[in-house]
């Protein structure tokens, strides 16, 4: 069983930046394909980004590119993600996700192991 702990969340102001973490323990984690999703009041969880097991595949939604960077460690088996230039509009708690030597994909039903999110708040 894959348990998987988020931290670094926060409030910061526009224009901002916070970088999260995911904590991975348990099971094959090292060869888990790992992704971030978020959740705004009122909508759907939605895909920010997605790197392979190995790190050397990475995705982003458009709304994040050029913004936010997806990296892991897999020495400590962390994900991070690093978000610059912060908008409000990326108010949301942010999760992390992951699949068992399987593609990136966009979609959260393929993504079968979750955390308990972390709460970010950008301030405008």
């Amino acid at each position: 069983q894959v348990q998987l702990v988020e931290s670094g969340g926060g409030l910061v102001q526009a224009g901002g930046s916070l970088r999260l973490s995911c904590d991975a323990s348990g099971g094959t984690v090292r060869s888990y394909t790992m992704g971030w999703f978020r959740q705004a009041p009122g909508k759907e969880r939605e895909f920010v980004a997605g790197i392979s097991w190995s790190g050397s595949n990475t995705d982003y939604a458009d709304s994040v590119k050029g913004r936010f960077t997806i990296s892991r460690d897999n020495a400590k088996i962390t994900v991070y993600l690093q978000m610059n230039n912060l908008k409000p509009e990326d108010t949301a708690v942010y999760y992390c996700a992951g699949r068992l030597l399987r593609p990136i994909t966009k979609y959260r039903r393929d993504y079968r192991d979750w955390g308990q999110g972390t709460q970010v708040t950008v301030a405008s």
